[in-house]
């Protein structure tokens, strides 16, 4: 049940685009690392077929489509060039932190990046203690998104129905993912790639449950949920 305050009894905020402004950070790197082993993809393919899905998703997306194989010398190469320029870049989505403090109900991370990255990204934004131990990511389950198996997973292990939580996410993957599980959805079309990704006609398309391009407007958009 949702809780007395009209709030729901759980928000699961994805990282990547919702928390961090990472995604035209991370997209550059791979579209630099994939020209490089013969796989030039231009930016409007790169957000439309990798944007908000898993490292596995998208290996299986480039076997697949473009008969590249991604090893793991390549993974470890974009590793260390997308933590280096986060290191000299990353910032937090603009007014995340006091959106994220002002909720009264429990909050966790979604994510479909490698447990390593997300801390890593939460560290440098200054935002992990805004969530504790109550991060996961797309390598805990068997299916990344826009299967319903990790904001599944990140309900049953917070003890919440998935009727009762609501998700943020920003990409089209991302919003699927939530609407299988049986989850309520805001759509976040207010990061750097917003405009670029086209984010706010495909969020639309999609009919997620709210729309935010501003984390000010998060409060007020969940409650009108509950």
């Amino acid at each position: 049940m949702t809780q007395a305050s009209g709030l729901p009894g759980l928000v699961i905020f994805d990282c990547d685009g919702v928390l961090v402004d990472s995604e035209p950070i991370s997209l550059s790197v791979t579209l630099e690392t994939l020209a490089q082993i013969g796989c030039p993809l231009t930016e409007q393919e790169g957000y439309e077929r990798l944007l908000g899905r898993s490292i596995g998703t998208i290996s299986k997306v480039l076997a697949q489509d473009y008969g590249i194989a991604l090893t793991a010398a390549h993974l470890d190469q974009l590793r260390t060039r997308l933590f280096d320029r986060f290191r000299k870049e990353l910032r937090p989505i603009d007014g995340i932190g006091a959106a994220v403090k002002g909720l009264g109900c429990p909050v966790c991370v979604a994510s479909s990046s490698a447990p390593d990255r997300i801390a890593f990204s939460l560290t440098q934004t200054g935002l992990l203690d805004l969530f504790g131990p109550h991060i996961f990511s797309a390598t805990m389950v068997q299916r990344g998104k826009p299967a319903p198996d990790l904001f599944l997973y990140a309900a049953k292990q917070m003890g919440v129905a998935p009727e009762d939580c609501v998700v943020v996410e920003d990409s089209p993957a991302g919003i699927k993912s939530a609407q299988a599980a049986g989850m309520r959805v805001i759509a976040f079309v207010g990061g750097g790639h917003a405009e670029p990704a086209g984010l706010l006609v495909q969020a639309k398309e999609l009919n997620p449950d709210g729309i935010v391009a501003n984390m000010c407007e998060l409060d007020a958009t969940l409650r009108t949920l509950c």
